[in-house]
């Protein structure tokens, strides 16, 4: 994958059977009370860690070249339960930094500012979409390179992971907005006849 001057991702030089896949963490406390969580280290919650090891099988019939996760807790935790071996951890795939927004839920952010969202106003003291978006073009670039050679794996999280998305099918990163993804659900990224596709997105998780 590369970046064109217009800031959008080119074609991928690979083939059609290039498989991207991207694993949210399972559940925890603050996902399910909607609690912006970007860089807390929260843990998984027990529904959330059945989650993770119900994604074994699934998983198990990848055969990653390359794994990749967050360096959160819930990311990790969520590709060990699995049984995936992690081959680096890198910040980026870390979830947005929400800045002055952490731990609070939307309905609160709305009382001061009713018109915002994440993918279009990024947060105060915090990452820009512009940012994020930026990070995810550099994620995507870097593994592109191993898609050659067999699927590549990633374990992180909502927001972020739903910016990959978008940005694989060269839409900007608001168009993550219309990505919904749940805990503990998997998606790929892959391409037909050389464009970038959503394979499958937001698969659901076993357990639900």
């Amino acid at each position: 994958m590369t970046t064109t001057k217009a800031g959008s991702p080119a074609e991928p030089a690979f083939g059609d059977s290039a498989e991207i896949w991207i694993v949210r963490h399972g559940e925890t406390e603050w996902s399910v009370s909607g609690r912006h969580t970007g860089l807390t280290d929260v843990p998984l919650t027990e529904n959330g860690e059945r989650q993770a090891e119900a994604l074994r099988d699934m998983l198990a019939a990848v055969r990653p070249v390359q794994v990749l996760s967050s360096p959160r807790t819930r990311a990790l935790e969520t590709a060990r339960l699995a049984g995936v071996h992690v081959d680096e951890i890198t910040e980026d795939l870390a979830e947005w930094d929400y800045g002055d927004y952490e731990g609070i839920t939307t309905d609160e952010i709305h009382e001061t500012d009713p018109d915002w969202t994440v993918f279009t106003e990024g947060c105060p003291n915090g990452e820009s979409v512009a940012d994020v978006q930026a990070r995810a073009d550099r994620l995507l670039e870097r593994i592109s390179r191993h898609l050659t050679t067999g699927p590549v794996m990633l374990f992180g999280h909502g927001h972020f992971s739903r910016v990959l998305g978008a940005r694989w099918i060269n839409l900007p990163a608001a168009g993550g907005a219309s990505l919904l993804l749940g805990t503990a659900a998997p998606s790929v990224l892959g391409a037909e006849h050389s464009v970038p596709a959503l394979l499958r997105w937001n698969l659901p998780n076993p357990v639900a």
